[in-house]
């Protein structure tokens, strides 16, 4: 039999790890609940989004030989910008397709005919601003700036994003989603791109985690009546 003495150790270590591990657990269950609970194109915002975009046909497209590039082609991508072709050349640089003409960014009005591309037409826009910076937790962080935010009059405070440097739409941000990244960053417990599975932070409350159970099923075995009367039948038999 184990010593009183070493079950109220034990029992600390346990009811003490509890209070200490109590509310990441609890992230960990809400947030693992919302992911399981919600469509995940939902959270992507594909409901506010065309299901299919329509793709405009040009002809008598320029050479790329006519344009006057500053260094030789690596990767070319034919672009359309408010019904205008463009060539996205070397990811830096942006051609008229038509006129060989180099554009050096896209305008507000432009970005909307972008978005209007991409956007159910019944949303109505509530406004456009231009970001050049973002922070590490902003919900356009890891995309291309500077760009243009496109804001809708909706209770979700749906927005939408189109690169400055080559009028590309990248992606739309709501209520919804916000709530996923938050929760998000909870269950992985990286602070600050949300997306590292290898932080020392997890590692370390997953092992202490796994401290508290073990400390548990010995708590439960230690003073469980029908352990007790198990081993006294082993002794006396």
């Amino acid at each position: 039999m184990v010593k009183r003495q070493t079950a109220l150790k034990i029992r600390k270590v346990h009811r003490y790890l509890g209070i200490f591990l109590g509310i990441q657990f609890l992230m960990w269950t809400i947030s693992g609940m919302y992911f399981s609970w919600t469509d995940i194109d939902e959270i992507h915002g594909d409901h506010f989004k065309k299901e299919k975009v329509d793709q405009t046909r040009f002809t008598h497209l320029v050479a790329t030989d006519n344009l006057k590039l500053q260094s030789p082609i690596a990767s070319l991508e034919l672009l359309e910008i408010a019904g205008e072709p463009y060539y996205w050349i070397n990811e830096t640089q942006l051609y008229n397709a038509k006129t060989g003409a180099l554009k050096t960014k896209v305008t507000q009005q432009e970005a909307l005919q972008v978005a209007e591309r991409y956007m159910l037409p019944e949303l109505e826009v509530a406004g456009i601003q231009m970001i050049n910076a973002v922070g590490d937790h902003h919900e356009y962080r890891g995309r291309p700036l500077p760009a243009y935010e496109i804001s809708y009059n909706t209770p979700e405070n749906l927005k939408a994003y189109v690169a400055l440097e080559n009028g590309a739409f990248q992606t739309v941000r709501h209520r919804n989603w916000r709530w996923f990244d938050f929760l998000w960053m909870t269950h992985t417990m990286d602070y600050d791109s949300r997306d590292n599975f290898n932080t020392l932070l997890l590692r370390a409350f997953s092992l202490l985690g796994l401290i508290t159970v073990l400390s548990g099923f010995l708590l439960w075995f230690i003073s469980s009546p029908t352990v007790r009367k198990f081993k006294k039948k082993r002794t006396i038999g």
